[in-house]
């Protein structure tokens, strides 16, 4: 099959199919006598499993380096595990990074809430958002 043909078989534009093989997730495909690309189910196959692993959040990198074992024959599962293992750690930091922002976000809405924008001076610039002093340990 042509370029267009993989494209549309896998819902990808050309050019993210050119995009792979530079990439080298891709290998380079063979040319007809006409110099069109040719391409086989396996390029298929290939490409639905970049778009599968680019969803669960994998990189460019990640990816060929899967592509890479199994290219030289090896089975990577336990690779793909790995991975996945990371990839859940960072996804559960950001989420607890996410939560914290959200709790500062929901203080700063409820202070919103309460003060007046009239008390608010030129030195705080906003005065929802300024700094706001601490108490000391002395009182």
């Amino acid at each position: 099959m042509r370029i267009g043909e993989l494209a549309d078989a896998v819902g990808v534009s050309t050019q993210a199919v050119r995009y792979y093989e530079r990439e080298r997730l891709m290998p380079a495909p063979t040319r007809g006598g006409n110099g069109y690309r040719a391409y086989d189910d396996q390029a298929v196959a290939r490409i639905a499993f970049i778009r599968t692993a680019q969803s669960a959040g994998l990189t460019l990198v990640q990816i060929r380096s899967i592509l890479d074992l199994r290219d030289r024959g090896v089975i990577p599962c336990d690779h793909v595990s790995d991975l996945i293992d990371d990839r859940l750690f960072e996804v559960r930091r950001r989420m607890a990074e996410l939560a914290a922002l959200e709790e500062e976000l929901v203080q700063l809405r409820d202070r919103s809430e309460r003060l007046d924008p009239a008390d608010c001076s030129d030195g705080d610039i906003c005065h929802i958002i300024a700094v706001q002093p601490q108490p000391s340990v002395l009182e």
